[in-house]
């Protein structure tokens, strides 16, 4: 029997358990990353695109922290657009389409390097326990792994079943078994589990697509990159196709619906609202006769395209058929079908905010296991999993991200305070300070806690700190620089040319000023390096919000202390929903704490309550 010594075990090579084992063994922990098979470590299963609205967001944030997704999603891009470009920095997303082989090869190189990082080959079929507390790992040749902290990050494979029309057969994705005993171990603890589903479309040969016939999407010519720490892309950049379904499409699928897996009666599991099937589209947007399909390559040397926004779990030769009526795929030629996956999840309620089950010590959940889909979501909780698991193996305090400063906190938040009905996935729209949590500044939010924590290179450390030296300086200077009304004016600021003085900081927080306004006035501020021009633009564009919502953040943190009389109504309250009252009347908050986590609570919500909270204190007084 073997012998192994670790302070950590990752169960599972995905998103979640690559940054979980990363961000453990940066921290000080001897980790073991054990995994079916070595070489499927950072496999894209699904669309191989990293970032987006809010997901975006998570990786920056988990770049800052020295994480791996963002370094190795800008080496393995091929096209790079940031979303809402048009709109504000707080909710613009950069997303990049990735070469899936590139991104698989440097994710293992980056596992494979880090100093105390074991991959070990094996299946995890047990808990070891002493008493309530996990102990380490038992994998199905008998092997034990004793470690102080387990990390579970078993995606789709609890219980995964693949449904493809009425056809079902168990697995965790294509070709690879599902996770049963651990289900059944997990069943032992008394968790309360569900079903929840996801599904891909199917791949396309993309030698068999009329390119020449659709319309083409490049990609930005200024790419925005994922980490602080790059500065171009490095891989050949292409341009995505885009097609979209019609009305024969919608029919096709319409006839077939009772042969679907899910609208078959198959599948028990919710999906993902904000990502549906096309069977979904059809059903829920009937009125629509079109939808968006983009072509995705999924490599520069593979052929493969994957073709976003129609993913099913309808029989082979109805995907078939349907894909043939699209414009440019008729002659388009499928190399693997699309499918369903239905697959068990832990109610993370029943998580800290560390991500350890409360009720088994020891143990850690990152990623679908949680009820979560996509990457970014996965990487993150892995990371936040990974950093506490070393930490208590280590005996130290656990680190725990607020929502005030972070996605990963209003995530978490969400994920252990609140549940899930469905998938959750990240948006900007989940954070009441979002114009503070925006994804140029992540560095400035968590680099520091890094670097107090000590998981940040010093390579990124230095730059760091040059970056923020170069800030400070371009700010004081700025502040030291005064500027006229009617100096503003004359260079096309909107501003009244009566108006009075005010210094180059405060000149940029008028929304139409720019560092090329006031380079006109005062040429001397070229010094200030061009990367921290754009920087404190955008702060100061925000500081007078920022300002506001500090205040918000730290009233917020002093009145959800107040304590909810049990026989406050909430029937009739002028302004809350009747969704929202007849939730709080069943569960009866105690405190607005209390009532901030209930599914579906709002901070307009929460300020409402108190208000009225605060009148009903008055009456008494009066």
């Amino acid at each position: 029997m073997k012998h192994f010594d670790f302070d950590v075990v990752v169960i599972g090579g995905g998103h979640a358990g690559a940054e979980a084992a990363h961000a453990a063994a940066r921290a000080g922990a001897r980790v073991a990353l054990l995994t079916l098979n070595a070489k499927g470590i950072g496999v894209m299963s699904c669309n191989p695109a990293i970032g987006g609205l809010g997901k975006g967001h998570l990786v920056r944030e988990i770049d800052a922290l020295d994480g791996v997704m963002g370094r190795v999603a800008d080496l393995a891009g091929i096209q790079f657009r940031l979303l809402n470009r048009k709109k504000g920095p707080a909710v613009q997303g950069p997303r990049a389409q990735s070469d899936r082989a590139i991104y698989l090869k440097e994710m293992q190189r980056e596992i494979h390097s880090v100093a105390g990082l074991t991959v070990l080959e094996g299946e995890a079929t047990d808990l070891m326990m002493v008493g309530h507390r996990v102990s380490g790992v038992v994998l199905a040749d008998g092997s034990q792994i004793p470690a102080q902290s387990v990390v579970l990050t078993t995606g789709t494979f609890l219980r995964g079943v693949i449904h493809i029309g009425d056809v079902a057969k168990p697995g965790g994705r294509v070709g690879e078994r599902p996770s049963i005993r651990l289900a059944e171990r997990l069943d032992g603890f008394g968790l309360a589990l569900g079903r929840l589903k996801t599904g891909t479309p199917p791949r396309l040969d993309g030698r068999t697509i009329a390119w020449d016939r659709l319309d083409m999407q490049p990609g930005d010519d200024d790419p925005e990159m994922f980490s602080f720490m790059s500065r171009h892309p490095t891989a050949r950049q292409i341009a995505c196709g885009i097609t979209h379904t019609n009305t024969q499409t919608h029919d096709i699928i319409r006839e077939n619906l009772a042969r679907s897996a899910m609208y078959g009666g198959h599948i028990d599991g919710v999906g993902p609202r904000y990502c549906p099937s096309i069977e979904d589209k059809v059903v829920r947007f009937a009125d629509k006769d079109s939808h968006q399909v983009f072509l995705e390559p999924e490599g520069l040397n593979d052929h493969t395209v994957y073709p976003n926004g129609i993913s099913t779990s309808l029989p082979v030769e109805v995907q078939e058929s349907y894909v043939k009526s699209i414009f440019g795929l008729e002659d388009a030629t499928i190399t693997q079908p699309g499918y369903a996956i239905e697959y068990d999840y832990v109610d993370p309620t029943a998580l800290g905010a560390d991500m350890q089950l409360r009720d088994v010590p020891g143990l850690f959940l990152a990623g679908q296991i949680n009820g979560t889909t996509g990457y970014e979501e996965a990487a993150a909780q892995g990371l936040v999993a990974g950093l506490n698991a070393a930490h208590r193996a280590l005996d130290k305090d656990a680190v725990l991200f607020s929502r005030a400063t972070s996605y990963i906190g209003v995530m978490i938040d969400d994920l252990v305070t609140r549940g899930v009905t469905e998938p959750y996935r990240m948006f900007t729209s989940r954070a009441e300070f979002r114009l503070a949590l925006r994804a140029d500044n992540a560095d400035q939010r968590l680099t520091p806690l890094g670097k107090t924590l000590g998981i940040v290179s010093d390579v990124r450390a230095r730059a760091f700190d040059v970056k923020m030296a170069a800030l400070a300086s371009g700010v004081r200077q700025l502040k030291d620089t005064r500027f006229s009304a009617r100096a503003l004016h004359g260079v096309g600021i909107r501003v009244n040319p009566d108006s009075q003085t005010r210094d180059g900081y405060a000149a940029l927080t008028i929304a139409d000023a720019d560092f090329s306004h006031l380079l006109e006035i005062e040429p001397g501020l070229s010094s200030i390096p061009p990367e921290a021009q754009v920087q404190i633009k955008r702060d100061a564009l925000y500081a007078t919000y920022i300002e506001r919502q500090i205040k918000e953040i730290e009233g917020l943190a002093r009145d959800e202390a107040h304590e909810i009389p049990s026989d406050f109504k909430y029937i009739g309250l002028p302004g809350l929903s009747n969704e929202l009252a007849n939730k709080l009347s069943k569960a009866a908050p105690r405190s607005l704490a209390h009532a901030s986590r209930i599914d579906g609570m709002t901070p307009a919500a929460l300020v409402l309550i108190l208000a009225h909270l605060r009148k009903l204190k008055d009456r008494k007084s009066a």
